[in-house]
């Protein structure tokens, strides 16, 4: 447990989904060394606390995943958010920060907590008539926040380059995972079937995926799905024989996500934050993504950073199975996007009202 400074500001930080854990590691770091408190929560669902062991986080494990039906998720994030009003420090933090958690926004309210809330994506839906005290986000979705009522801070580039900076590849991942440094791996990320914004037509989209490369000698498939029991076991029943064989991988534990990404050749999504992990690292990736696309993956696709699959006759004729050439190093090194959020942050503290 880390020592506090009484006399220093606390900032609250809530991780609600597994691409939040990467995202808030350097920016927590960037905090600290600039004299903040930090206070973690971390929900239990989407290996969100087994990533925060593997970096190593002091946290509290509160709530979890409520599942697909719109009346248990209102009703999980109310009761959740109850649950946390138990985790807040007697002396109040200064800001309440997430990426997105409904939860911590309804506690923030309910004691009277300044809330900022990060998001890369334009349509997502906070709970009606709770909103954050504060939105930050980047430039690329600036246009699209305008009806928006929340004070609104810009940051550069997408949250993806706020930790892309800090990687560094480690081969012994293929070890770990077994496997063939002869063949094609491609990282398959299967949609987020419980999320608000899925669509359907993504999972065919995945099928197809899985079966077009399945059909290739030289392929080899690690599959993360989203949950061990729903995903994990459609997977191992639907392709039985090739999980078996090792030509799809499903790891048993979690694994640092943008190693496992540099040492693919390809990637394919069907959600946002690891098809732009794979654009910021340079990685070809394929959107099969199907709910309406946001700014930022427009831009990516516009940019030629990113494919977009929108039919499964695509799959076949976009997809490009082919080696790719590793550099040693894990890309470029600029801070810039990271240092304006931690900017941000200091200024929402300054400014509180």
């Amino acid at each position: 447990m880390k020592e506090i400074d009484k006399e220093a500001k606390t900032v609250w930080i809530d991780l609600d989904n597994s691409p939040h854990v990467p995202f808030f590691a350097p920016i927590m770091g960037e905090l600290e060394k600039r004299g903040f408190n930090i206070t973690l929560t971390a929900r239990d669902c989407f290996q969100v606390c087994g990533l925060a062991d593997l970096h190593g986080f002091d946290y509290l494990r509160i709530g979890k995943h409520y599942g697909k039906n719109k009346v248990l998720k209102v009703g999980g994030t109310i009761y959740r958010s109850l649950q946390l009003l138990g985790s807040v420090p007697r002396e109040k933090p200064s800001l309440a920060l997430s990426h997105g958690s409904r939860s911590q926004v309804l506690t923030s309210r309910i004691l009277g907590i300044q809330s900022a809330v990060i998001i890369d994506y334009e349509y997502t839906r906070g709970l009606p008539l709770i909103q954050p005290n504060v939105l930050v986000v980047p430039e690329l979705i600036l246009d699209g926040m305008k009806s928006r009522t929340n004070r609104i801070f810009p940051y550069p580039g997408i949250k993806e380059d706020v930790y892309v900076p800090d990687f560094v590849p480690d081969s012994k991942i293929l070890e770990g995972l077994d496997i063939k440094e002869s063949d094609i791996l491609v990282t398959i990320r299967p949609p987020a079937t419980e999320a608000h914004y899925h669509n359907p037509e993504a999972e065919v989209l995945f099928t197809e995926a899985v079966e077009f490369l399945g059909s290739r000698e030289e392929v080899q498939m690690v599959i993360l799905p989203r949950n061990e029991k729903k995903q994990g076991d459609l997977i191992k029943s639907r392709w039985a024989e090739w999980c078996s064989s090792g030509k799809i991988i499903i790891p048993e534990h979690v694994v640092d996500g943008l190693n496992l990404i540099w040492h693919s050749d390809l990637v394919i999504s069907g959600g946002g934050t690891m098809n732009r992990e794979a654009a910021a690292l340079g990685v070809p990736v394929y959107s099969i993504f199907r709910g309406k696309i946001g700014a930022v993956d427009r831009y990516l696709s516009e940019s030629g950073r990113l494919t977009l699959i929108e039919k499964p006759e695509d799959v076949r004729t976009k997809i490009k199975v082919v080696r790719r050439d590793k550099q040693k190093e894990g890309g470029q090194r600029d801070r810039t996007t990271l240092y304006r959020i931690v900017d941000i942050i200091e200024e929402i503290i300054r400014t509180k009202g």
